[in-house]
């Protein structure tokens, strides 16, 4: 995609792996200086040895809590004296479970990563978006906006359905200040958010019904979608391509949820 964001400034949460990395990479291709805020720095670390340390820049916070996501924000913008792009991509799936095992501290852990992250993320990186405008682009998902089949995702399909909600409310506000937020929902994509899973199967046998996709519920793609794809649609979003496109959920499934 040959759309310019040379001199742009792009923060991306979860910038280390999967879908945040390749945006990082995608962002960086198209000339935006990019930060990349994980609390992991060994593949941030390394990916801004790749790209380089004048143009990119790793900094360390845990996304659900305020004073490290404050602290990190601010040392970031202050790298390059601002920030025009926010991908508010970092989750996790956490402990999938029928709602009567679900213990509320894995409850809690879900909601803070994925939906206060989310929160938090998007207000300590305001005031810089206002100066300039800007665009905000926020990773929610199939699932808790148009799929509800896969059983014992209650926790992430709520954050993910509030990660909607809270879009479209920021889009609202922000418009006056020219600052755009829209939210992408991918579907299957090869990443290793699995890695951040508990799936307990013995327990998820007591509410599963039934669905069967014998040839696969993904036919445009024959299987999972690549972050690349997703990065794609991202760096749109991000780029002033999209300069009226606001308060816009966009799906990038292949028509997964569709069927």
């Amino acid at each position: 995609m040959n759309i310019s964001l040379k001199g742009k400034t792009a923060l991306v949460t979860g910038g280390g792996s999967g879908i945040g990395r390749a945006t990082v990479i995608r962002f960086a291709e198209a000339g935006a200086n990019v930060i990349l805020l994980d609390r992991s720095p060994e593949n941030s670390d390394d990916l801004v040895k790749k790209i380089g340390e004048d143009r990119a820049l790793h900094v360390k916070a845990d996304v659900s809590k305020a004073d490290e996501m404050e602290k990190a924000i601010n040392e970031a913008a202050a790298k390059w004296d601002g920030i025009d792009i926010v991908f508010a991509n970092a989750g996790q799936n956490g402990t999938f479970t029928p709602l009567e095992h679900l213990d509320p501290d894995d409850w809690n852990s879900v909601i803070m990563t994925n939906l206060t992250g989310t929160f938090l993320t998007l207000k300590y990186s305001i005031p810089y978006l206002k100066k300039n405008g800007g665009s905000v682009i926020i990773t929610s998902s199939i699932n808790g906006t148009r799929t509800f089949k896969n059983f014992g995702f209650s926790a992430y399909a709520t954050t993910k359905a509030g990660q909607v909600g809270l879009g479209k409310m920021a889009a609202v506000e922000l418009a006056q200040f020219k600052v755009r937020v829209n939210v992408i929902c991918p579907g299957a994509i090869e990443t290793n958010i699995d890695e951040s899973t508990n799936m307990e199967d013995e327990k998820l046998k007591e509410i599963r019904i039934p669905i069967e996709y014998p040839e696969g519920n993904q036919p445009l793609a024959g299987g999972s979608g690549k972050p690349e794809q997703v990065a794609d649609l991202v760096h749109y979003l991000a780029s002033d391509a999209a300069s009226h496109v606001t308060g816009s959920v966009i799906y990038v499934d292949g028509i997964e949820s569709l069927l």
